[in-house]
């Protein structure tokens, strides 16, 4: 049964999420500082890589409240606290909060949307909740190299890429140091995940 927006449940979902994904970007952006001051490039990028996206998302829902243009939504939500110096800790809350948006949060806020005739909203938070199980692996993903310390080190001859100037190492680990650029070890990333490299030398 349609239900006026200005009455809705989904306008103050729309601004729980919109917040959720504000306050995500900002969360991400101080983990990639982090990353930074131990130089670790590659973390800092995956961080400010997702940030963009959780901006984007952000976005998506803040239009949908056009028309409240000009009002105030009072909203009850709870935030996160994600605050460490353990980067594979920032990952793994990060994975966390990704994974409770798509089984929980997003899933009932698009159901909630369609049961009040939002189909456009119900679709964006379904989808987006997609996108965020892909964050949420791809944390995982990093966390579990830095925990086994295996984040420049393979169990198969491999490709590393350097993300300053693009120099392809294969091997079982990334240099300490770039050849070319001599920039150190935190800017290798294995081959498979530097940007537009496709599959190639693929490796776990």
């Amino acid at each position: 049964m349609a239900v006026d927006f200005k009455n809705s449940e989904t306008k103050d979902n729309l601004m729980r999420a919109f917040a959720g994904e504000s306050q995500a970007r900002n969360r991400y952006t101080f983990a990639a500082a982090q990353a930074k001051k131990q130089n670790e490039q590659v973390i800092q990028q995956v961080f400010l890589f997702t940030a963009e996206q959780e901006k984007e998302h952000a976005e998506i829902f803040y239009r949908h409240l056009k028309e409240m243009a000009g009002e105030t939504i009072h909203v009850d939500a709870g935030y996160p606290v994600d605050i460490t110096d353990d980067l594979a800790k920032l990952l793994r809350m990060a994975q966390h909060n990704e994974y409770e948006e798509h089984d929980d949060v997003y899933k009932h806020f698009g159901d909630k949307a369609k049961e009040e005739g939002f189909d456009r909203v119900a679709a964006s938070f379904h989808m987006i909740a997609e996108i965020e199980k892909f964050h949420g692996d791809r944390f995982g993903r990093f966390a579990e190299w830095l925990e086994q310390k295996k984040l420049y080190v393979s169990d198969v001859e491999c490709g590393w890429m350097c993300l300053n100037c693009g120099h392809i190492h294969e091997g079982k680990n990334a240099p300490k140091k770039c050849p070319v650029c001599d920039h150190d070890q935190g800017y290798f990333i294995r081959l498979e995940l530097a940007p537009y490299s496709g599959c190639r030398g693929a490796c776990e």
